[in-house]
Parts: structure tokens; sequence; C-alpha cells
């Protein structure tokens, strides 16, 4: 197993080449530059056309590129035109609380999906199973920006339940019981609304496994010795039915990482997916870049541990 983990490391070198090359020139074909918005009457062309020859904008696109790639080998992912900082820095901080809120999320996520898709499947066709279906259905149909703005405006404006933007209040210092809480308070309803808009694959999946298993060779062979009903679903069938939606965790996980532009923006959290609407609004190519170099790998390495989770948890499938 650790080869063929060699191996499709290896085989991320030149997907994550080629991806490189596309995002930067697709960047490049973006209207206006970092400098477009510091324009005003008052400003000095001669001032823009000097920024941007330091910049080294007005050089051959290919020559942008290795510059910009040599630089990235070295952890160097340019400077942010926007925030005046180093790229490296700044999504390494927005990337915590990325991975904070995709962590509570995936946890909620499964905790809702995997009971509801168990009795759907268990009580097929009844009232139950009907209920749950037609929730799953509703929550595929709403657009993700249509049940944030509801829940933001319900539980954060109306209610006032929950803060309404922010990662945590700046009243709470860092490393105190008061600053986690805070923190905590701030990721719960984001996460409460992506876990909900991600739960209609796993329940439809796993009411399908499980109904499909009820209908098993060893399904019946166990009934037919008299073991009891709570027995067959807890021994047989629930657990060969949780395999698939285990090797489903890695994509899970990476999809949350770096598919989470809509709920940050709307929840006005400070994390990888706001970073980027920012930066693309202020045509900030550095942010930009590394941003989607980083969802790109984080998508590879999903498949990558999909298949490594699935190995571990079913003896029988080993990847060679």
């Amino acid at each position: 197993m650790w080869k063929t983990i060699v191996r499709r490391f290896l085989i991320m070198i030149p997907q994550l080449f080629v991806l490189s090359v596309i995002i930067f020139v697709l960047a490049k074909f973006m209207p206006g530059d970092p400098f477009t918005g510091l324009i005003t009457p008052q400003t000095d062309p001669a001032r823009i056309a000097e920024l941007t020859e330091k910049a080294g904008l007005n050089d051959p696109w290919h020559i942008q590129y290795m510059r910009w790639i040599g630089n990235a080998f070295q952890g160097d992912f340019g400077l942010s035109y926007t925030f005046k900082r180093d790229v490296a820095d700044l999504i390494g901080e927005r990337a915590l609380n990325t991975f904070w809120l995709s962590l509570l999320s995936v946890f909620l996520l499964y905790l809702i999906a995997i009971p509801l898709g168990i009795l759907a499947g268990r009580y097929q066709n009844s009232r139950l199973d009907k209920t749950i279906v037609m929730y799953s259905f509703v929550t595929y149909a709403i657009p993700t920006f249509v049940l944030g703005l509801i829940f933001l405006f319900l539980f954060g404006y109306k209610l006032e339940w929950f803060p309404t933007s922010g990662s945590v209040d700046v009243k709470y210092d860092p490393g105190t019981v008061s600053y986690f809480w805070n923190k905590f308070y701030h990721i719960l309803l984001p996460s409460i609304t992506y876990a909900i808009l991600g739960t209609t694959g796993i329940i439809q999946y796993l009411r399908s496994e499980i109904i499909d298993a009820k209908a098993m060779d060893y399904v019946r062979t166990a009934r037919s010795k008299g073991i009891p009903m709570r027995k067959v679903y807890s021994k047989h069938i629930f657990r060969n039915s949780l395999l698939p939606i285990a090797a489903f965790l890695g994509f899970t996980i990476t999809g949350l990482l770096g598919g989470s532009i809509f709920i940050e923006t709307i929840f006005g959290y400070p994390g990888m997916g706001q970073l980027f609407v920012s930066s693309i609004s202020s045509r900030d190519y550095s942010v930009i870049t590394a941003l989607v170099m980083l969802f790109g790998f984080l998508a590879l390495l999903g498949s990558l541990l999909s298949d490594i989770i699935m190995s571990i948890v079913d003896p029988r499938i080993r990847i060679e």
C-alpha cells in the first residue's frame, strides 16, 4: 500500500503542474490588474505604470509564470497587493479558521445524515422514510446562499441566538477558555447550515445500501438461523452499509475545506472562501493563484485519502 501512496503522490506532480499553468493563464486573462482600484481622478498615471512595471506585470506571461512557480517551490507565493502581507502567512491564518469550520461541519453532517439514512433504509416506504426522503430532496434543492441567508436572518438578526459575522469577539484573550468557546459559538451556525446542505448524498446512498443489503443472501441466512432482526441490522446490514460512507470521508473533508466560499461569504467568516472572493474582487492575482492551487491539491488528496480509508475499514480491499 505504501508504494501505491508514493506513486499516487508522484502522479500528482504533473497534474498540479498542468493545473498551475491553466490557473495562472486564466488569472492573467482577468480584466484589470491589482492597481486598477487605485485609480482616481487625482491619481498620476505614471505612478500606476511605475507600480505595474515594478511588480513585473508587464513581462510576458511565461516569464511571470516561471518566476512565480520558482518562488512557489520555495514556499514563497508572493505578496498580497490588497493586504500588503505575505500570501503564505495570510492563507495560513485563514486556513486555520476554515479547518475548524470544516471539522465541525463534517461532525454535524455525519451526526445528522447517518441516523436519518439508517432509519430511512430500515423502515422503507413508511411515513418516516417518506419524510426523510422529502427532507433530503428539499435540502438538495435549496441553494447554499438561500439557506444561509434564511438562517442568518432568522437566528442571527431576528432571534439573535448567534453572531452574524467574524470568527471571535475582540474582547477575549487568545488561549483562554472564553476565547475558544466564543470561537466555537461563531462557527456553530455556519457549520449547521453547511451540514444540513451536505446530508442529502449520504442519506440517499446509505438508504439505498441498506435496502440492497436486506435482500442479500447473508442476511437471509442470518434470519433463517433465528438471529433477532436487531442483531442482523447491527452486525451485518449496518456494518456493511457504512463502509462506502467511510470512503466518502476523504472527499467530504477536502470538499469542505475548498468549498466554503458561499458559507464564509454569507456569514462574514474570515476563512479561505471569503479570502478567495475578496481576492477576485480586488484582482489580487497572488492570492487567487495560490488558493486555487491549494484547492486543487486538496481535491487530489481527497481522492487518495478516500482510497486509504476504504482499504483500512474493509480488509477485502487493498489499493495496489
